[in-house]
C-alpha cells in the first residue's frame, strides 16, 4: 500500500479512566459508520491477526489497564486498524495527559464517502477536544509544521505556517493542525472562534454540528491533496482564518 491510498483519522482526547466506555465507542461508531467492518481482530507478533471472540469484553479489560490496543479488521489486502496510545501530561497542552485515538483505513471510495462519519462518530464517541481525517501524503506535509529540524524550529513545506510543538499549546481545546476533515469540539470551535457566519460562508457550506453541539468541517470537496494548488490555498486560507490553531496567536 502507498502512503497515497491511506486515510489517517486522529482524535485527541482526555486520558482513559478504569471503568472508560470511551473505547467501545469508538470502535462500534466505526463499524456503524462503515457497514461490514468488524473490528475484532488483535494485531500480533509480526502483523498477525488473532481473532477475539469475545472482543466487547476483552476490549473493556483492556481499557481497564489503560489502554486501547491495535485492532484490525482481519483482512491484510484491505486493512483497517484503530490504537490508542497516552500522552502524558508533560508532553500535552495545558498539562493534562490525554489518549491519541488513530484510525488507519484505505482511501477507497467507499472509505471516502464515509469519512466524515466515521470522524463525527469516532469524535463523539472518544468525547474528543478535536480530531482530523487526511490522507497520508498530505499528512506528511502537516508533519513538517511541527517537527522541528536540527536548527532548530520546524522548516515547512510548501509555505505552510510553523506550528508549535503540542506542549506548548496553552489548552487542549486548541487545535494543533488542519486536516481534510476537522472534528472540532464545541469547546475547540468556541476556542478558535468558529463559526463566523460571515467570514467562515465557504467553510459552513462543507461543515455540519454534531450530537454534542461540536463541528465536522471539511476544507475541500475531495480528499486534500497538496499537489493541487487549489487545496494548498483552501488550506492556507484556513491557516490565516484561525490564527489560535497551532499557537499561533500572539498571546
Amino acid at each position: 500500500m502507498t502512503a497515497r491510498n491511506e486515510l489517517v483519522l486522529t482524535v485527541y482526547t482526555p486520558a482513559l479512566q478504569a471503568d472508560d466506555g470511551r473505547t467501545l465507542a469508538v470502535v462500534r461508531g466505526m463499524e456503524r459508520a462503515l457497514p461490514g467492518l468488524r473490528l475484532k481482530w488483535e494485531v500480533g507478533e509480526g502483523g498477525r491477526p488473532i481473532e477475539l471472540p469475545q472482543r466487547d469484553a476483552w476490549l473493556v479489560e483492556a481499557t481497564a489497564r489503560g489502554k486501547l490496543p491495535l485492532l484490525c479488521n482481519g483482512d491484510e489486502s484491505h486493512p483497517v486498524t484503530v490504537s490508542g496510545r497516552g500522552r502524558s501530561g508533560r508532553l500535552s497542552p495545558g498539562g493534562q495527559p490525554q489518549l491519541h485515538v488513530q484510525a488507519e483505513l484505505p482511501l477507497d471510495a467507499t472509505v471516502i464517502a464515509a469519512a466524515g462519519e466515521l470522524l463525527e462518530h469516532v469524535g463523539e464517541g472518544a468525547r474528543a477536544f478535536w480530531g482530523h481525517a487526511t490522507p497520508d501524503a498530505a499528512a506528511l506535509d502537516i508533519a513538517y509544521q511541527i517537527a522541528p529540524t536540527l536548527e532548530g524550529p520546524p522548516s515547512p513545506r510548501r509555505g505552510l505556517p510553523a506550528l508549535k510543538l503540542f506542549e506548548h499549546i496553552r489548552s487542549p481545546e486548541i487545535p494543533y493542525y488542519l486536516g481534510w476533515l476537522n472534528y472540532w469540539s464545541a469547546p475547540a470551535a468556541q476556542a478558535i472562534g468558529f463559526p463566523d457566519p460571515t467570514r467562515d460562508a465557504e467553510l459552513l457550506s462543507r461543515a455540519w454540528r454534531t450530537a454534542s453541539g461540536g463541528w465536522l468541517v471539511q476544507l475541500t470537496d475531495t480528499p486534500l491533496d497538496l499537489d493541487n494548488p487549489a487545496h494548498l490555498d483552501a488550506l492556507l486560507r484556513a491557516y490565516e482564518r484561525f490564527p489560535e490553531i497551532g499557537g499561533r496567536a500572539a498571546p
